[in-house]
C-alpha cells in the first residue's frame, strides 16, 4: 500500500522531523541535523542566492552557521503543513561570534523573523530547506548596512559609490531631478 502524503501518518512523520530538525538545530547537533536530511540533501539560502546541494555542501553550510552564532536559537512561531511541504514562520536569535558569509564576527546580536519551507523524499526524511527572510535586516543588525536615507548611508553611499553620486548631482545640477528637462 501507498501512503499518500495528505495522510494523518504521513503528515504526522514529516512534522515530527521537522520539529526534531529545529530542536538540533537549537542544541548546535551538528550530526543530528544531518540525519533528518535523506540522501538528496539541498539547502536554498534565499535572500543571498545561496544553493547547497547533496549532504557534504550542506553540512558545510550549518558548520560555518553554527560556528559564527554558536548560541543560535530558533523561536518556532507558526508551523503550516500541506500535502508537498511543511513550511514553518520563525524568529531567529544569535550573536555574531565568528566569522559568516566572508563578514568576521562583529559580536553583536541579531533577531529577525524568517521563513523555512521543508520538502520530502519517499522516506519522509527532508529532502531540502528553503529559507526566505530580510538580508538588509540582518546586515543592519551586524553594522554593515545603513538606510540610503540615514547620516551613515549618505557618507557610505557617498564614498563608495562615487560614479554614482556624480550622476546624481549632475543630474540635479542640470535640473533633471526636479521634473525639468
Amino acid at each position: 500500500m501507498t501512503t499518500t502524503p495528505s495522510s494523518s501518518g504521513t503528515m504526522a512523520a514529516r512534522l515530527k522531523i521537522v520539529e526534531e530538525h529545529v530542536s538540533l538545530e537549537n542544541e548546535h547537533n551538528l550530526d543530528g541535523i544531518m540525519a533528518t536530511f535523506g540522501e538528496t540533501a539541498h539547502y536554498d539560502d534565499e535572500p543571498w542566492d545561496a544553493h547547497y546541494m547533496g549532504r557534504q555542501e550542506v553540512r558545510m553550510f550549518y558548520a560555518e552557521l553554527l560556528r559564527a552564532m554558536p548560541n543560535l536559537h530558533i523561536d518556532v512561531r507558526r508551523r503550516h503543513a500541506g500535502d508537498d511541504a511543511v513550511i514553518l514562520e520563525v524568529v531567529i536569535r544569535a550573536q555574531h561570534l565568528g566569522t559568516w558569509r566572508g563578514l568576521p564576527a562583529t559580536g553583536r546580536p541579531i533577531e529577525f523573523p524568517l521563513c523555512g519551507i521543508f520538502t520530502f523524499d519517499d522516506a519522509n526524511q527532508l529532502a531540502g530547506e528553503k529559507i526566505y527572510y530580510d538580508r538588509a535586516t540582518v546586515l543592519r543588525q551586524l553594522g554593515v548596512f545603513h538606510e540610503p536615507d540615514s547620516l551613515a548611508g549618505r557618507v557610505t553611499t557617498a564614498l563608495s559609490h562615487p560614479v554614482t553620486m556624480a550622476r546624481i548631482v549632475a543630474r540635479n545640477g542640470l535640473g533633471l531631478g526636479r521634473g525639468k528637462v
